[in-house]
């Protein structure tokens, strides 16, 4: 079973030594996006959701969700993140608008942000989607991914 990184001699789940890993800067930057209707678009874009402002608490949560990734993801490491960054864009979609949401993590570490990054994202659309339910609960959460990492032994990588 050695040849599985996450799993001991036994066959048992292990979180990786990570102890000997050379520390290095490392960021990763991560997308999601959210679909919604014309009359959500309007109300988080002049702020006038019930909920409030719907894309500071996103970011907020954002933030809050890259910090406890080790809490929800079994094998990550606890790791000093040195900031985040949550970005969004509107974007038409036919009828409808989809919210772009870019998340950014950094470190100076033995370990990737990766995990952090997509947690950022998606924790972000699922707040949106939170604020937004009680006008439309058809909103699409969509596709979250990796689109650049850097640092690390791995090295760089961009989607």
């Amino acid at each position: 079973m050695s040849e599985f990184t996450h799993f001991n001699d036994q066959g048992h789940a292990r979180m990786v030594d990570i102890t000997e890993k050379a520390e290095s800067h490392r960021s990763a930057v991560a997308q999601s996006s959210i679909q919604v209707n014309e009359a959500i678009y309007q109300g988080i874009t002049s702020n006038q959701m019930k909920k409030g402002d719907v894309l500071s608490v996103a970011q907020v949560a954002g933030i809050m969700a890259a910090k406890q990734t080790s809490s929800l993801i079994p094998m990550c490491h606890p790791i000093s993140i040195s900031g985040v960054n949550i970005e969004f864009d509107w974007k038409p979609v036919k009828e409808e608008y989809q919210l772009l949401i870019k998340s950014t993590v950094r470190t100076k570490g033995s370990t990737g942000v990766e995990m952090e990054a997509l947690t950022a994202a998606s924790v972000c659309a699922l707040t949106v989607y939170d604020m937004c339910k009680s006008l439309d609960k058809g909103i699409v959460i969509g596709e979250t991914y990796l689109t650049s990492k850097s640092g690390g032994k791995s090295g760089d990588y961009s989607r």
